[in-house]
């Protein structure tokens, strides 16, 4: 076990238990560790400063003034954080606020004299030797800190930590989800999945209720073909496949229902997946979907899917603004 101080320690034992799920917590350990070595560079070289002062101080250091918005864009913090700190590096001399008298609503600060002395000291002479010092650090190790850090904040910018867990979550969940074509006895739970997803937005129209009591006439009989999610052996999800006479398209993909307990499941994206393999299994290509654009998490699944907008078709739903189709022939 390595001290950093007498309240703070970086045990390795700890960590290799954990694992990188306490990623978060292993970072700020390292950085109270350069924290307080930073405080202590200060105190060397005889300087009364705070370390998270530097990204504001340093901002000003390369401009005349700035306001308060301004630095707070530059350096990725608050308004009100940069404020405090503007109002903490005033009480030590550093800087002047309200340089601007002809416009009060704009709050300009910039460096005090005692704050330029200071900046071209810190910045030609103690950041010099820190770049030094660190660039010797960087040498004596394997992997480049610096660098790696550019790359996982590029990384998690295009991708967040939690996005990334979530998604391994849902592949994880996803593997204990079932498909499975439609029986009798799931009558009931495709009508109740329905009719609660129609009434939480909507409200449920004679077409629906046509369907829903009697999906062997409707949708079997003609062709068409229901599948139903298991999770763990429960239905949770289900989505239909409609045979399209007359029509442009082959089959219409509609009736996708997903239980509110099943969120994270991956359960719809398995379901649209059921039905394309289904259509390609039937020879088809063309297939149409309805649906509304308040409904933006089923449109983002429709499109991550590959469906398409179009227009004109005639529909018997009063909710559905928008139309989308898939042609499998774009897709191979």
């Amino acid at each position: 076990m390595k001290a950093i101080n007498k309240n703070t320690y970086i045990n390795m034992d700890f960590f290799n238990k954990t694992g990188k799920m306490a990623l978060g917590s292993r970072l700020r350990l390292l950085t109270t560790k350069v924290t307080e070595d930073a405080s202590k560079i200060y105190e060397l070289y005889d300087v009364d400063f705070s370390p998270k002062w530097f990204p504001v101080f340093f901002t000003l250091s390369e401009c005349e003034a700035s306001t308060i918005t301004e630095i707070a864009n530059e350096i990725g913090h608050s308004q009100p954080s940069v404020t405090k700190i503007i109002k903490e590096m005033a009480k030590a001399g550093l800087v002047e606020d309200n340089l601007r008298s002809d416009d009060k609503r704009r709050n300009v600060v910039g460096l005090s004299k005692k704050g330029i002395v200071l900046a071209e000291k810190m910045i030609k002479i103690q950041c010099a030797d820190i770049e030094i010092a660190i660039d010797g650090l960087i040498a004596e190790a394997n992997h480049n800190l610096w660098e790696a850090i550019a790359e996982w904040e590029f990384l998690l910018e295009q991708k967040s930590l939690f996005k990334r867990v979530e998604d391994q979550k849902k592949l994880r969940e996803s593997k204990d989800v079932e498909i499975v074509e439609y029986e009798s006895k799931f009558q009931p739970v495709f009508k109740s999945l329905n009719e609660e997803w129609i009434t939480a937005h909507f409200e449920l129209e004679d077409a629906d209720r046509q369907v829903l009591n009697d999906p062997e006439k409707h949708i079997l009989s003609k062709g068409g073909k229901i599948f139903v999610a298991l999770y763990r052996g429960e239905p949770l999800g289900v989505c239909a496949l409609i045979k399209l006479e007359g029509s442009a398209h082959d089959f219409e993909m509609a009736k996708m229902a997903v239980s509110p307990k099943a969120k994270g499941k991956n359960i719809g994206w398995l379901l649209g997946q059921a039905v394309v393999s289904a259509v390609r299994e039937l020879g088809a290509s063309k297939i149409y979907i309805e649906s509304n654009t308040i409904l933006k998490p089923a449109i983002n699944l429709y499109s991550k899917m590959g469906f398409q907008k179009i227009a004109g078709h005639p529909t018997p739903y009063k909710r559905c603004n928008i139309q989308m189709q898939l042609d499998l022939n774009k897709t191979k």
